[in-house]
């Protein structure tokens, strides 16, 4: 029960960040969401420590934890490092692929076209990152799979931050267009697909973003069940 606890107050809290409820550089202090999600500090670091890990949260020593603040620069060169990065890998995907890969990304895509018909922009931001965590992972080359998780991860804050629902939407291409070529074996045409998707979502971003840095905790969320 405890540990369903936390996956909710991780859920409400990433959800927050994606949505843009809880701003860039807003400080997260323990007591305050001990406090609103009724559960104890320890608890809240565990959650807190998670949201480090995907880069959502910076937890600095002495300071306490606030929600990440990637600057501009930070955000385009995420986004550059994977436009040079990822259409890189996709040969080497197509060289291992078969009938168990197709299966595992057409059910991250089916659950993400689920998502976005649900308008969850959160989830959607989740799941696009898995996606092309997993479709890396098809490459055979770990090293490389690797640093495609952790640009992932870092993305999905900078769409947090800078996107919006269209960051994720259709506009930038969906992720079925690149699955049929992949199990066309498709090399240039994948490749071609990748680079404008990953540039499109570039063009997407508004960095011009301004946030509201006081905010009530208990009107965001919700009283865990």
């Amino acid at each position: 029960m405890r540990k369903d606890r936390h996956q909710q107050m991780y859920q409400q809290m990433l959800k927050a960040i994606v949505e843009h409820q809880l701003p860039p550089g807003l400080r997260l202090p323990e007591d305050r969401l001990a406090t609103t999600f009724e559960i104890s500090r320890t608890g809240v670091r565990k959650v807190l420590q998670r949201l480090a890990l995907e880069k959502f949260v910076t937890i600095e020593p002495n300071k306490g934890a606030h929600v990440s603040e990637p600057s501009v620069e930070e955000a385009i060169q995420v986004i550059d490092s994977r436009i040079m990065l990822e259409p890189l890998l996709l040969e080497a995907v197509i060289a291992h692929w078969n009938e168990s890969a197709k299966c595992r990304l057409q059910q991250l895509i089916d659950v993400e076209h689920q998502a976005r018909h649900a308008d969850d922009l959160a989830e959607q931001i989740d799941l696009t990152a898995q996606f092309h965590i997993e479709l890396a992972s098809l490459s055979g080359n770990q090293v490389m799979a690797d640093f495609v998780q952790q640009l992932a991860y870092r993305s999905s804050l900078v769409v947090a931050v800078y996107g919006s629902r269209r960051s994720v939407g259709c506009d930038c291409g969906d992720h079925q267009e690149l699955l049929t070529l992949l199990d066309e074996q498709q090399v240039a045409p994948s490749i071609q697909w990748m680079r404008g998707h990953l540039q499109a979502i570039k063009a997407s971003l508004n960095f011009a973003t301004s946030h509201d840095r006081d905010v009530d905790f208990t009107r965001i969320f919700t009283p865990l069940s």
